[in-house]
């Protein structure tokens, strides 16, 4: 769940067509240094793109981005990691960005083969090391639990649907019904109230990155991840698995010892959960950093394979 995945549902298309993009020099440098790829999505293409090269045996590292986002929801992260070593790749999920929407259902569980396929035809068997972020996560975990043999390791950030908090625990506000010049505002309260615990980031790029993906989410109708379905999908995923959460997501407020006892009781080799402090569910922009070290961290713990 990110900003977006619970506003008005109304079709998107207007929207775009109404909100000015954001300027982002950033995001612009980083796409032009990017190697654009595609695999078939239901009837046109999902888009990948790619930073750095292959590292002799280490695997690709795959990351997913969070629900109404694109590959920009790791704008702060992409070089730090490729600098580190790793060799980066990541999709706009189907429905949302440049991809297609996928080829029938409106929820994670759609994504799951257009993934597992676009995975197939990059990589042919070759097991990569995959990140999901928020509804990434979800859908991360939905594919390994169908296609185990798709991933090396798995690190979940910040996602949903593991069956810990009872009630909706964001409410965030419509904005598609307003005009243009009240959009913006209704954005950055989203922002605030779900994505970052410090308001001051809720300006310039974060805002930038939000509303250039949320004008083009054509999967507007998720319910997935108000469920426990990643909790019971994790039993079936064989491999290592880390999980990283901002200390302050306001998913689970108040509710952290009873995640982390979640994810140890489904998950075959829980390798634990890292808490990033000062940090809220965007985890990885808001403490990009500390989140470097711990997700570099938990890649090295399951590198070394399966514990046991």
């Amino acid at each position: 769940m990110t900003a977006g995945d619970d506003e008005d549902q109304a079709t998107p298309a207007a929207a775009a067509r109404e909100v000015a993009r954001l300027p982002s020099p950033e995001i612009d440098r980083l796409r032009a240094l990017a190697r654009r790829h595609t695999t078939p999505c239901g009837s046109g293409d999902m888009v990948w793109h790619s930073w750095g090269e292959a590292q002799g045996d280490v695997p690709p590292l795959v990351l997913l981005h969070g629900g109404s986002g694109s590959w920009t929801h790791w704008v702060r992260n992409i070089e730090p990691l490729v600098v580190a070593g790793r060799q980066i790749w990541i999709p706009d999920l189907p429905g949302f960005g440049d991809s297609a929407t996928p080829p029938e259902g409106g929820d994670a569980d759609a994504l799951v083969e257009p993934m597992a396929e676009g995975l197939r035809a990059l990589f042919g068997p070759r097991p990569v090391d995959l990140v999901g972020f928020s509804f990434g996560g979800l859908t991360a975990g939905l594919a390994l639990a169908a296609h185990p043999e798709l991933a090396r390791q798995l690190v979940v950030v910040g996602a949903p649907a593991m069956g810990v908090v009872a009630e909706r625990p964001v409410r965030l506000k419509g904005w598609r019904h307003l005009p243009p010049a009240e959009q913006l505002d209704m954005h950055r309260y989203n922002l605030a109230v779900l994505m970052l615990r410090d308001a001051a980031l809720v300006e310039g790029l974060a805002l930038e990155v939000h509303v250039g993906n949320v004008v083009r989410d054509r999967m507007t109708r998720r319910r997935l991840a108000r469920t426990d379905i990643l909790a019971r999908s994790l039993p079936q995923v064989t491999c290592p698995v880390h999980v990283i959460y901002g200390e302050a997501d306001a998913l689970y407020q108040g509710f952290m010892a009873e995640l982390e006892a979640a994810y140890a009781a489904a998950v075959p080799d829980f390798r634990g959960m890292a808490l990033v402090a000062d940090a809220g569910h965007w985890v990885q922009f808001e403490r990009p950093e500390v989140f470097l070290q711990a997700l570099l961290a938990a890649l090295a713990d399951g590198a070394a394979g399966r514990r046991g």
